[in-house]
């Protein structure tokens, strides 16, 4: 059965704000079939159902998602590989073609907003939002120095285990005994963002992918959870573009790893395939610079995000109205614009906590189209010519994969 990919057009559009939540009825974007309830859904799939802040029923989100009852059980996260990029480039990849060929593997569904790594990884590994877990974006105001903090490194932040104050599915399984597995890259071992978002696994290090495969395999053969994690299409992506001949052999390898990986878990076992977050490719001709634009440059102390969602924190004698105002009658169509109440009120965030809000910016823009703004003043030139991108709210880039194969 073959997958029918819209016009790219219509890929690059704005989508309606995911939603949060255990719905599972198909009237709300998100709910159910959201990357945050995919962990609490795999507890319920082995045997745990592990409640979260946000998703109260892991058995309705296991019914939800079609997971089989399993005594162990592998989820692997692609970083960077959108269910519209796989789509697109399903020839390249016989192991993922196979899953995709299963109607119940043909929906997408939804990762956060925004939809880069930082983002995602703290929603995916609580099972909640980045309303509640304090990371909101590449780059985000730290509430205690009033400068901004980059929370891949994590650096000039707040501590993880201060910013990211959540329980994470993994810690919650390990405390009620259950075996949690990571395979990873050893520099990821203890990293802050593994910290913050990704704590409570047995870490399992290894350099080669090979290896990372194999040992997620062989911890499979004990009842638990196994997460493995493959980050080349999201690297590869910003390097070359996900449309390079670069990118298609990094796709087919990590094909190639996967389809390993299901070789070579026991019988029996559950393996999941999804990502982060889709690619865009950028177009240098609808690039905007804050720098030479004076109106968006007005009231504006800090821009934070990444140049496909930007978070702008006002000055303390700004009208974030005002900012809203003119970024929209500059942008027009190739954004949406909010200000931070009406992100909250839409739910673009999730439940938000108190503490959280002062992290979040004042405006928040969101790119359609090919569009990305960047700021010349503090960013270099090769950051400002990424040929892929990722970060906002349209289909390509928050629509992600949740392939189901059972060995």
């Amino acid at each position: 059965m073959s997958v029918e990919v819209p016009e790219m057009e219509e890929l690059l559009r704005p989508m309606p704000v995911a939603r949060y939540g255990d719905d599972a009825d198909g009237t709300v974007r998100g709910g159910a079939l959201h990357l945050s309830a995919l962990l609490p859904a795999l507890s319920s799939a082995i045997g745990c159902p592990t409640p979260t802040a946000v998703h109260r029923d892991p058995t309705a989100l296991q019914r939800a998602f079609g997971l089989p009852d399993v005594s162990s059980a592998v989820v692997v996260l692609v970083d960077g590989l959108g269910y519209w990029n796989l789509a697109m480039r399903l020839g390249h990849a016989p192991y993922l073609r196979s899953l995709m060929n299963d109607a119940a593997n043909q929906r997408p569904i939804c990762t956060c907003a925004p939809s880069t790594t930082v983002a995602a990884m703290g929603v995916f590994g609580t099972g909640t939002c980045p309303g509640l877990t304090g990371m909101a974006g590449y780059t985000q105001r730290n509430p205690v120095t009033g400068q901004l903090a980059q929370l891949i490194q994590f650096r000039d932040s707040i501590a993880p285990h201060d910013l990211q104050r959540q329980p994470t599915v993994f810690e919650l399984l390990t405390e009620r005994g259950v075996r949690v597995t990571s395979s990873g890259l050893p520099k990821f071992a203890a990293s802050p963002l593994t910290e913050a978002a990704l704590r409570g696994t047995q870490y399992i290090s290894n350099v080669m992918p090979r290896d990372r495969v194999l040992a997620a395999a062989q911890a499979a053969r004990e009842p638990g959870l196994t997460y493995l994690y493959i980050r080349d299409a999201d690297k590869v992506g910003h390097a070359y573009g996900w449309n390079s001949d670069k990118w298609i052999g990094t796709f087919e390898r990590i094909d190639a790893q996967l389809s390993l990986l299901r070789r070579s878990v026991p019988r029996g076992t559950l393996v999941v395939v999804t990502a982060d977050h889709g690619m865009v490719s950028s177009d240098p001709g609808l690039c905007v610079d804050i720098a030479a634009q004076p109106e968006l440059d007005e009231g504006v102390a800090l821009v934070g995000g990444e140049p496909r969602s930007l978070m702008l924190y006002a000055k303390d004698d700004a009208d974030p109205r005002d900012i809203a105002e003119r970024w929209r009658n500059r942008l027009g169509e190739h954004a949406v614009v909010r200000t931070r109440r009406q992100a909250i009120d839409e739910g673009m965030f999730g439940p938000v906590d108190p503490r959280v809000e002062p992290m979040i910016g004042d405006v928040l823009v969101s790119a359609a189209g090919r569009l990305t703004v960047v700021d010349s003043r503090i960013q270099t030139a090769q950051a400002m010519q990424l040929p892929s991108v990722h970060g906002s709210q349209t289909a390509l880039e928050s629509d992600i994969p949740c392939l189901v194969d059972l060995a």
